[in-house]
């Protein structure tokens, strides 16, 4: 990490966390600070990429998108062509929320929402189209438990 961060910036980057639509004068408050030095943080703490885009999180059920599932990807292929194949198919769906490599016998694991079985059913038939897998296994989750995007700030030194 190339910028430091004491308990003030660890303070105004757990309220960015909790909810980045709040007012500069909100967060000022919330921290015990005024405006100009809460600003002038914010704005070092983006210049050193350790706060990045911001945007909005919708409430997929409210929109449709009821099943979440997570895909299990063995590939017998992990030459450069398959693997630009396989991110440009992945990126190419926005019903990818999250793809990781993973060390073990799964290559890769997928968040995939979509509106129904139905929905998934052709989102896999138009990878598997464009990409050559070895096996994929389809995990549907049944309840989300948590899901956030806060990193624990505590944690660090």
């Amino acid at each position: 990490m190339s910028v430091r961060i004491d308990d003030m910036d660890r303070k105004i980057l757990s309220e960015m966390q909790r909810d980045a639509g709040q007012s500069l004068d909100e967060i000022a408050k919330r921290v015990s600070s005024s405006k100009t030095p809460v600003w002038n943080r914010i704005r070092k703490l983006r210049d050193a990429g350790v706060i990045g885009q911001q945007t909005v999180i919708l409430d997929a059920e409210a929109l449709g998108f009821e099943a979440c599932f997570f895909v299990l990807i063995r590939t017998s292929a992990h030459d450069a062509e398959w693997q630009q194949a396989f991110l440009n198919a992945l990126k190419a769906r926005p019903e990818v929320q999250e793809a990781h490599r993973l060390a073990g016998d799964i290559d890769y694991i997928l968040k995939v929402r979509v509106k129904n079985a139905r929905a998934y059913d052709v989102f896999y038939q138009a990878l598997i189209s464009e990409v050559r897998v070895h096996n994929v296994t389809a995990l549907l989750s049944m309840e989300e438990i948590k899901s956030t995007v806060a990193l624990p700030l505590a944690d660090l030194p």
